[in-house]
């Protein structure tokens, strides 16, 4: 609609343009193309009959001096002729990345795809009800160090965008000097002499500059920081989200490892039971010795797996420790069992929802657009560049006199640039802009892509491991009976020792197994918690209160 409002008032303006080219030949000495009311279009033409145009003013705008010799006319003659040519830029906007996306209606391992699911919360942890857990992942939001370089970075791009923002507007400087100045006697070049003495000179003045940014380029540039500044803050909210995962992976290793040693101690207290009657068998001489050697080497491999478990169990708690920023010394955890960590509910909703619920897609997104920005500022710099410059002041002898009237003294001057020959350098930048941006809205593409797959995948695990915890449970129930059968067997002494031996090792490794699936499920959760963007909302606009909160 903008353009189509632009391309209808450069029709009425060209019937004032067209005219205008006597005058334009005037001052110029040159005939400048410019087309007229029937020749506007909205095709390249109209571009390159600008642009040509504008080539054949510049060395008027140059070299010519402001003055009455510029008729009101050629004024605005070469006002339209500008906006003329501003129009080509309206257009090329059209060119803007596709991505192209094949949106699924619904996810593949959804069980429930028409129902109108919510996205997940935004403390979606507390689905877990673990009161421990909850204390970490708060705390992770406010000192996480990771997440307060992610802020840091934030500001450093809010100020890069303020750098690049001054472009847009005029500078000023003042200026003052005092110089003492003591010639020589003899002779100037013309012959005469000169008289041998001390000047003072003193001055002070403002001066000013501005470029005026007709084709976009610094309107450009600063958008381009501007969508780096938001993708800083998507970042900052993709650290956020993974830290919390994090916290909650490595909390639930905690859980396993503690479930898993004290599920070690109970199987090494049932092989010691069982290595006792064996002995008492051998003693009696109903048993072999080699019967007790293998009820010894059983028992003996269920206590060397505790040290790689209470190993396993101080790695994830200094890794707690790191993400809440305190030394392992520092922190205290209660822990608990597995089995008392709740599941969940959690909808994954519709596919589409999920290019807004995930900030790596909006990230990905935010260097596109300023990729997109950048090469609207790279073909900004094929049109010519505008620069007005002023100054004014006063300038005396005597410092008495310097604010006088008859001490002032001002210049105003104004310039125009048009790149003819730069060897490439011009058209070099801006291929590599568009190489730029092509790269990005590929890797817009795969992360897009890939978050479709991630919760695909984080589906299939929940309902997979769902299954198999389902099933292992029932696994452990049928190991723990038969075992304790043998055992009663074993003590009335109508057992074989292999069976024996047979169910305690199939026992404890179904008890093990079990402990590892109840990890995975609940892992399963988590990412799918993470997959769905963990409840993250869109926020374009730094909340920090203070520097120790990393949020």
């Amino acid at each position: 609609m903008g353009c189509r409002s632009q391309s209808n008032e450069i029709l009425r303006e060209s019937a004032i343009l067209y005219p205008a080219r006597a005058d334009l030949h005037a001052i110029s000495g040159h005939n400048v193309a410019c087309p007229s009311p029937a020749q506007i279009g909205t095709g390249n033409s109209l571009a390159e009959t600008a642009v040509q145009g504008m080539r054949q003013l510049a060395p008027v705008l140059r070299f010519q001096p402001w003055g009455d010799a510029l008729s009101a006319r050629a004024v605005r003659a070469c006002a339209i002729l500008a906006t003329v040519a501003l129009l080509p830029g309206c257009i090329l906007k059209q060119d803007l990345p596709d991505p192209a996306f094949d949106i699924p209606a619904a996810y593949q391992k959804d069980a429930t795809p028409h129902k109108q699911d919510a996205p997940p919360s935004l403390d979606w942890w507390r689905g877990f009800r673990s009161q421990e857990l909850t204390v970490l992942m708060e705390e992770t939001q406010q000192v996480n160090l990771d997440i307060a370089a992610a802020t840091a970075r934030i500001l450093q791009a809010d100020a890069l965008a303020r750098t690049a923002g001054a472009a847009l507007l005029p500078t000023l400087n003042a200026n003052a000097s005092a110089t003492r100045s003591k010639s020589s006697s003899g002779f100037l070049n013309n012959g005469t002499a000169a008289a041998r003495g001390t000047i003072n000179t003193y001055s002070t003045s403002l001066s000013a500059s501005y470029e005026i940014d007709l084709w976009g380029k610094n309107r450009d540039a600063l958008l381009a920081v501007e969508k780096t500044a938001d993708a800083n803050r998507f970042d900052r909210d993709t650290v956020v989200l993974t830290s919390l995962a994090s916290v909650a992976n490595a909390y639930f290793q905690v859980l396993a490892a503690q479930d898993r040693i004290a599920t070690a101690h109970r199987n090494i207290a049932s092989a010691q039971r069982i290595y006792d009657a064996i002995k008492a068998r051998v003693n009696a001489g109903t048993s072999s010795d080699l019967d007790l050697a293998q009820q010894e080497s059983l028992l003996a491999n269920q206590r060397a797996a505790v040290p790689p478990l209470r190993q396993t169990l101080t790695q994830n708690i200094n890794i707690l420790a790191t993400l809440v920023a305190r030394p392992p010394e520092r922190i205290r955890l209660k822990g608990g069992s597995l089995s008392r960590i709740s599941a969940p509910r959690i909808t994954p909703g519709l596919p589409s929802e999920l290019l807004i619920q995930r900030p790596d897609i909006r990230r990905q997104e935010a260097q596109l657009a300023s990729a997109t920005a950048n090469v609207g500022s790279a073909r900004a710099q094929f049109f010519p560049s505008i620069q007005l410059t002023g100054q004014g002041g006063y300038q005396s002898a005597a410092l008495s006199a310097l604010f006088m009237p008859q001490s002032a003294f001002f210049n105003l001057a104004a310039g125009l640039t048009q790149p003819i020959f730069d060897a490439g350098r011009i058209q070099a930048n801006f291929d590599l802009t568009k190489a730029q941006q092509d790269e990005l809205l590929q890797t817009y593409r795969k992360t897009v892509i890939s978050a479709f797959s991630d919760v695909d995948t984080a589906l299939d695990a929940v309902k997979q491991t769902a299954d198999r915890l389902r099933l292992q449970r029932i696994v452990v129930a049928s190991s723990r009976r038969a075992f304790e059968l043998s055992e009663k067997q074993l003590q009335a002494g109508t057992a074989d020792i292999v069976t024996v031996l047979n169910t305690q090792q199939t026992l404890f490794q179904a008890e093990d197994t079990l402990q590892q699936v109840q990890l995975a499920w609940l892992q399963s959760y988590v990412s799918l918690f993470s997959a769905l963007g963990g409840g993250w909302e869109p926020q374009t606009v730094l909340t920090t209160t203070g520097p120790t909160n990393a949020l």
